[in-house]
């Protein structure tokens, strides 16, 4: 068995960002938090004021055999909206905002390089913004938050199509 290693990423409402993640094989968890920002084990309730510095985040622990980190940044880049710098669709706010929080040095060369790579596609107008930051502590939001798809399946359902983000997704990532 190899290591499991982690990756963290910030991609707006962290409710939105566990079910693209959670359904492949080599993926062994996936923890919605709070990281980036000045304040010691904040709650949703101080996150979402955008006052504490930090992303709406998730971490995933995952098998770099089965799921390499590439697969990962793939599959990140395709859910949010690379070039909005104040939140994610609906959600706005320092506490929405995009990053790639790399945990070693071949996690940041790859997510500079598929950032590069996306901002030379011309598949967006405007500029790439997504930041590519060192991992920071990372605190693990309430138990209400976490799998949140799956206990509120409808609210989740009604949220997500509510928030514009499956339009974005379908015309800037359709094949």
């Amino acid at each position: 068995m190899s290591e499991l290693q982690k990756a963290t990423f910030a991609g707006g409402c962290f409710w939105c960002m566990v079910k693209p993640f959670d359904q492949w094989e080599g993926i062994h968890g996936i923890v919605s938090g709070y990281t980036g920002g000045h304040v010691e084990n904040p709650s949703y309730e101080q996150v979402k004021t955008g006052e504490t510095g930090h992303y709406e985040s998730v971490q995933i622990t995952y098998d770099p055999k089965l799921f390499p980190y590439e697969k990962l940044l793939e599959l990140y880049w395709q859910q949010i909206d690379p070039t909005d710098p104040d939140g994610q669709f609906h959600d706005r706010g320092s506490q929405y905002r995009t990053a790639i929080f790399y945990h070693n040095e071949i996690q940041k060369e790859l997510a500079e390089r598929t950032k590069a790579e996306l901002a030379a596609s011309g598949k967006f107008k405007d500029p790439i913004v997504t930041e590519i930051l060192p991992a920071q502590a990372f605190y693990e939001a309430e138990e209400e938050h976490q799998d949140f798809y799956k206990k509120n399946p409808d609210y989740y359902t009604e949220d997500r199509a509510k928030s514009g983000r499956d339009e974005f997704i379908a015309e800037h990532w359709k094949e």
